[in-house]
């Protein structure tokens, strides 16, 4: 499934669940809400989008902890969990997912390797989901492949 099949997918489930969905982004920069509201309708299931490329961004805007990011990193499954739920508390959204990770071609580390993304999940009335990833390719490649995982991510979307 491509990604914009995986897009119509999500906004279909959630739409006809009658829920909202926030984003949080980091490494992939807005392309998961991009490619979501570049269908059309999509405002319907769309509550807003959270660019948080900065660790200033991520405790400004949703509120992730800097004592948090100082311990773990800003690319860490503590943190896209902060990211998660700091995105659905600081909208109308009925789910939020959050993106954080290291695209490259610089910044890896042997701990934390080009193409490692942190994914977390989080719906309101039930725990915060994680998953992690290691992508092979370019920045782009690992960008394309953490939209995509984050839209599969939101399926299905949380019962009401």
């Amino acid at each position: 499934m491509d990604l914009m099949d995986k897009a119509l997918a999500v906004l279909a489930a959630y739409g006809q669940a009658g829920l909202m969905i926030a984003t949080a982004e980091s490494c992939t920069g807005g392309m998961v809400a991009a490619a979501l509201t570049a269908i059309p309708g999509s405002s319907d299931v769309v509550d807003r989008g959270f660019v948080t490329y900065s660790n200033q961004a991520k405790h400004e805007m949703l509120g992730v902890p800097e004592s948090l990011i100082a311990c773990h990193g800003a690319v860490s499954e503590e943190v896209a969990r902060a990211m998660a739920e700091g995105a659905l508390s600081h909208s109308r959204a009925h789910a939020a997912v959050a993106i954080t990770g290291i695209a490259g071609p610089g910044g890896g580390a042997k701990d934390k390797p080009v193409g490692l993304v942190h994914f977390a999940v989080a719906h309101k009335d039930s725990p915060t989901r994680h998953a992690c990833r290691i992508f092979a390719g370019d920045r782009e490649d690992v960008r394309m492949a953490a939209t995509l995982m984050a839209l599969t991510l939101l399926l299905p979307p949380p019962a009401t």
